[in-house]
């Protein structure tokens, strides 16, 4: 019989590779963590974000020589400064009786006092709003135009608002029912006169909205604000009022 020769190995035989097994199950970690990380990432973002919007700020607004500056120096240096017309705003921190707030005083000039407005109005909690009651009457179109833009304007619509009568030491002061009406009056004619610029424009300022009832002549108890009138004088340091005022917000 012949005989049957055994076939030669191969030279590099090659090893088997094992074949996992499926089990039909897919490894979902990776996409739980990384749902995991976007989540935490949203609620950091929220809380800095709610973090850097909270309404600390009492602003002091008003003309020049309104007597914004002394007032200032008197509640948070108790102390009269000498004052002249400020170029930027004077930032102090002022202890009350539900804790401490941080007042500005915006200057008065008319090319700085809309910039630092602006600046400063999403921190408000509430604006005092300085009046000199001697030069009101003369000054009462100045007056009125910068209280409107402070109170037309939508990150001020629901914050209590101070409107303080200053200089009520000085003989020929105006009371603050006096000076209520001058700039309800006045008021009136300016939100025409902002009616008819509007209309005369293509896009309307988005953060401006109409003041008061269209059908109705200017009120104060027509705006969203909580509106106070407060006689005071910085100069004698007698406000206590307005020192209550801030002790309850």
């Amino acid at each position: 019989m012949d005989s049957v020769k055994p076939k030669p190995a191969p030279a590099n035989p090659q090893p088997k590779m094992a074949v996992p097994e499926s089990n039909g199950d897919l490894d979902t970690t990776p996409i739980f963590l990384a749902i995991l990380v976007i989540l935490i990432t949203i609620l950091l973002l929220w809380v800095w974000k709610k973090k850097r919007t909270v309404r600390s700020d009492v602003l002091l607004a008003g003309l020049c020589d309104s007597g914004k500056t002394l007032l200032f120096s008197r509640l948070i240096f108790d102390d009269e400064k000498e004052t002249f017309t400020s170029i930027k705003e004077n930032v102090g921190h002022l202890a009350t009786a539900k804790g401490e707030i941080r007042l500005v005083d915006i200057p008065g000039h008319e090319r700085l006092r809309g910039k630092f407005f602006d600046q400063y109005k999403s921190l408000a909690k509430a604006v005092v709003y300085v009046v000199d009651s001697v030069t009101v009457q003369k000054d009462i179109r100045d007056v009125a135009d910068f209280l409107y833009t402070i109170l037309a304007d939508k990150a001020i619509s629901s914050l209590p608002v101070v409107i303080l009568c200053n200089k009520q030491d000085e003989a020929l002061a105006k009371g603050d029912g006096v000076i209520k009406s001058l700039l309800e009056k006045e008021i009136n004619l300016v939100r025409q006169t902002r009616t008819s610029q509007l209309e005369s424009v293509d896009q309307q300022n988005a953060d401006a909205v109409f003041l008061g009832r269209s059908d109705k002549d200017f009120d104060f108890g027509q705006v969203s604000q909580k509106i106070q009138f407060i006689g005071c004088s910085a100069r004698k340091a007698e406000f206590d009022e307005l020192a209550s005022f801030l002790d309850a917000l």
